[in-house]
């Protein structure tokens, strides 16, 4: 068995966030030991054929995900504060898994997209079956409710989200990219995991496969932005740990 395997990680197609080309993904993953790697798009499919048929050609266990966006009230909703949709990250455990994953990610454009592709706690409910759901990164719901010191919140949402998937399908994401908020939100998810059973998974929100690439990045953040480098407060990552 391999060590330490990716479960969040985007690609080229998560337009003008995402670095990592799919082409470099398996080569990579077997320099550093890894045998297998996910896919987690932001709120698509598109890389999805791809990225099986090149690590599966080089050895390497592609696992089919995506990160969805979860609209705040319903998919329906299309005002306001429902332009803010936390993250979800979900992975298909079996074929079955694939083909709810599929359906979710078209049912987030046809049915609930507004500025983003969104699902709600509704459809996840009813495609849920051969999913296994991480909790996401800073901008997953029980993270920003721990930012937000909603402790109780947050227990409360982890507990609905391990209600639809099952137990030992849904795990509490935690992730150090050098940020201070960020380990912060690790002690209350811990304390989340202490009072609920639900479990932990370490992942690193991968947008690159090298560190050199960060600055690259960050050009393709200010492009999808309209920012710019030069700006007080440009639009990238905190720090190159991505």
């Amino acid at each position: 068995m391999g060590g330490f395997v990716h479960l969040h990680l985007h690609t080229e197609y998560s337009l003008l966030d995402g670095a990592t080309r799919i082409s470099e993904i398996a080569d990579k993953a077997i320099r550093e030991g890894q045998n297998a790697v996910a896919i987690t798009d932001h709120g698509v499919m598109y890389g999805a054929v791809e990225f099986y048929n090149e690590l599966r050609a080089k050895g390497v266990k592609p696992i089919i995900g995506c990160e969805v966006y979860v609209a705040p009230r319903s998919r329906f909703g299309k005002t306001g504060s429902d332009a803010h949709p936390s993250h979800l990250v979900l992975l298909c455990e079996n074929e079955i898994g694939y083909r709810n994953l599929i359906k979710l990610v078209s049912l987030s454009f046809t049915d609930g997209f507004y500025i983003k592709p969104r699902v709600d706690l509704e459809l996840l409910e009813q495609y849920h079956e051969g999913l296994i759901a991480l909790s996401g990164c800073l901008s997953g719901k029980v993270a920003r409710m721990i930012a937000e010191t909603d402790m109780s919140g947050a227990i409360a949402f982890a507990k609905q989200l391990n209600g639809i998937f099952g137990d030992g399908n849904f795990y509490l994401e935690v992730q150090d990219h050098g940020i201070a908020l960020q380990k912060r939100v690790n002690d209350g998810i811990y304390n989340v995991a202490r009072q609920t059973g639900i479990p932990l998974v370490a992942t690193n929100d991968v947008h690159y496969l090298r560190k050199g690439d960060a600055d690259t990045q960050t050009v393709m953040m200010c492009i999808q932005t309209g920012t710019r480098l030069t700006d007080e407060k440009a639009v990238g990552f905190e720090t190159k740990e991505f």
